[in-house]
């Protein structure tokens, strides 16, 4: 049921070529008009084993949920997580997206409409770096958004996150990684290019997107991300899926 809803959810017939030959020069990567349009494409071709960290992330999200708690996705572009839990999870529990992107939202809004759910989600626009609302939260899924914080405002959002969560709750926590090792971070870097030339991005769009990334997208090494969880209060951590320079950790508290 679940990856026949994740399916759906990631169905798209627009293809990315936001960083192609075809297409002006571009300056630091942001999530407007152009990237929400064709996101699931991106993101799908883009990261390994998306539907695979997706399914992980919402099973772990369905072992910790509660009935009458929130569930808040941090970064939670088009809905994909969102859309994906809500035909597993006891439907009193509130779901809550936020974003600091209106155009993803707007994306956002437009597949929750066409799945045609029952389920009130309620979306919200806010500026992650300046700090956002939750309470009485069983989960928190933060994919692939926290390495877009600024360093200098990622221990207030750990603090936020906890405060928010209740006892026993979780943190899903997906992030890209840099290694101490420079030869290890050579070769994680080269193999994930090599994922991306067989999804058919050209070199041209993998230098491009990464000029575009540079000064946007700022990974941790695993060691700091334990590191700030634990520091936060989080008192189990565990990793539960990686790929070269992908990780999947979870957070307890």
């Amino acid at each position: 049921m679940m990856n026949k809803a994740l399916n759906i959810v990631l169905q798209t017939e627009r293809k990315d070529t936001v960083f192609s030959q075809d297409e002006p020069p571009v300056g630091d990567f942001s999530f407007n008009a152009k990237v929400a349009d064709v996101f699931d494409d991106m993101v799908s071709r883009s990261v390994p084993h998306y539907e695979e960290m997706q399914r992980m992330v919402c099973e772990l999200a369905q072992d910790f949920a509660k009935p009458n708690t929130s569930l808040y996705d941090i970064g939670c572009s088009t809905a994909t997580t969102l859309l994906t839990l809500d035909p597993i999870l006891d439907p009193s529990v509130r779901f809550v997206g936020v974003d600091n992107a209106p155009d993803m939202l707007e994306k956002a809004r437009e597949k929750i409409a066409q799945t045609g759910t029952q389920r009130l989600i309620e979306l919200q626009t806010a500026d992650l770096h300046k700090g956002f609302y939750m309470e009485n939260a069983s989960v928190v899924t933060m994919l692939l958004t926290l390495q877009f914080i600024r360093p200098l405002y990622r221990e207030r959002m750990m603090k936020t996150i906890y405060s928010g969560l209740n006892d026993q709750g979780c943190l899903l926590l997906i992030e890209k990684l840099t290694s101490e090792d420079t030869t290890f971070n050579r070769l994680f870097i080269q193999h994930y290019y090599d994922f991306k030339r067989r999804n058919g991005y050209s070199e041209i769009e993998i230098s491009k997107k990464r000029e575009a990334l540079e000064n946007v997208l700022i990974p941790y090494r695993l060691e700091e991300n334990v590191l700030l969880l634990k520091e936060t209060g989080f008192r189990h951590v565990e990793i539960f899926f990686r790929w070269y320079n992908f990780c999947g950790i979870i957070a307890v508290k």
